[in-house]
């Protein structure tokens, strides 16, 4: 779509004095935020796979048309919940952590939350916001999601009012399987940008770290991908670089909300919101590629060909940890990732809500990969994933092939309604 040059610099002054200007150069924007970032709404589900125009139709034309649809998909942004989470993962994200700039108090908090909460609310959309120059590429929504955390830092800044949780703090340390790299651990604010298309997700990325970096610096950027959109069917569980079914056992919308999201018993930024935990898993396919069938089976407690538990014949049926083999010996080995994952009762504990994204990036001098799993998970309360945690940690046959190089934890505060910001209740 054409840009008239001068509004497009206009724009830019505009957007700038707000960065440099502090809350007294808001007062216009905050009152048109509340229409700015009421946009239209579009919570149409993606389209399955093999329905809709073109469906069964070789034609290039009728490709087209599948292709463009796929494009055009929008989630809604406003909510009790932020989006991104327990909605259908798309195939591409993008995990970027920042810090706040030194001095940082809860004015530039506020500033920082008001220009994303109405850029995201304009490019998940499909409009430019204020300082975006390629309008072209924000018109490709792709089921574009954008979720906002806030990291332990935030919670001690001059000025903030809310309440902090005891757990928002990094995870315990996990002697037997850590080798944390600093590069991929930590924050202070936490930007989780997911599309069905790459270049969705990248404008993204600039446009709203660009918007911040008066108020904040890039600490770190994970990236991680899925299936792409329309290869598998509808629902079907994602594969690991492995090739491992990975996140069978997931909390269904609805019925398990209580799982995910914070109750009345949190604090009232969280409550409506979630807590995530982001660990980066080195996974160590050279080796990987050495273990027979057996070996890949029993380690996991699943069969690798389609994911059915050793004591099952389908994806969905209950590991039996009861059964026994003609010697007696467990089915499901003691220590496989199934057992030691399994929730030992029954309610929130042991569950949590998995949302991974595998990575693949350039390897080190003398390596052949530099692969592994964004492993993002969602829950309640943190204790929720650190009961199942302590027991990988301390015997999982999985570990020989994995190890944790990165660990984050952020709150992602309650969902933004129209004409609110992202984390209000922090200074409210």
């Amino acid at each position: 779509m054409p840009v008239d040059q001068h509004s497009a610099d206009q724009r830019g002054v505009d957007r700038r004095d707000v960065l440099v200007g502090g809350l007294s150069a808001l007062g216009g924007l905050a009152a048109g935020a509340a229409g700015g970032v009421g946009v239209a709404r579009s919570g149409a589900a993606p389209a399955p796979a093999g329905s809709g125009p073109g469906a069964g139709s070789g034609s290039e034309a009728d490709h087209a048309t599948t292709v463009e649809l796929a494009g055009s998909q929008r989630r809604p942004f406003h909510g009790e919940h932020q989006p991104g989470i327990m909605d259908a993962p798309q195939a591409h994200g993008v995990w970027v952590a920042m810090d706040l700039v030194p001095g940082a108090d809860v004015t530039a908090l506020q500033r920082l939350m008001r220009i994303w909460t109405q850029d995201v609310a304009q490019l998940m959309a499909g409009r430019a916001p204020y300082a975006d120059f390629e309008p072209e590429l924000t018109a490709t929504t792709a089921s574009l999601t954008v979720t906002v955390g806030i990291g332990p830092r935030v919670l001690g800044l001059r000025g903030v009012t809310a309440t902090r949780p005891t757990w928002l703090q990094p995870l315990p340390a996990f002697p037997q399987i850590d080798r944390l790299d600093p590069r991929w651990s930590g924050g202070d604010v936490l930007l989780q940008i997911c599309a069905d298309s790459p270049i969705t997700v990248s404008h993204a990325q600039w446009v709203l770290t660009k918007e911040a970096r008066t108020i904040a610096t890039v600490r770190w950027v994970q990236r991680g991908f899925r299936q792409g959109h329309a290869v598998t069917r509808p629902g079907e569980t994602m594969r690991n670089l492995f090739g491992q079914v990975d996140g069978t056992v997931n909390p269904v919308p609805g019925r398990d909300d209580a799982v995910v999201w914070c109750g009345p018993s949190a604090p009232r930024w969280l409550q409506g919101g979630t807590t995530m935990v982001l660990r980066r898993i080195a996974m160590d396919l050279e080796t990987w590629e050495e273990a027979d069938p057996l070996t890949r089976d029993t380690s996991l407690g699943r069969r690798q060909r389609d994911g059915s538990p050793l004591t099952g014949r389908a994806e969905t049926d209950a590991p039996d940890v009861a059964a026994t083999d003609r010697l007696g010996l467990p089915v499901i080995d003691e220590f496989s990732h199934v057992r030691r994952s399994l929730p030992h009762e029954k309610g929130l504990t042991d569950r949590f809500l998995r949302r991974p994204y595998s990575y693949d990036d350039p390897p080190d001098p003398g390596r052949l990969t530099n692969a592994g799993l964004l492993f993002v998970a969602y829950q309640a309360e943190l204790e929720q994933y650190l009961s199942v945690q302590r027991r990988l940690a301390e015997a999982d046959l999985l570990n020989t092939w994995t190890t944790p190089i990165g660990s984050a934890v952020f709150a992602i505060p309650r969902g933004c309604r129209e004409g609110e910001v992202l984390a209000q209740d922090l200074w409210a």
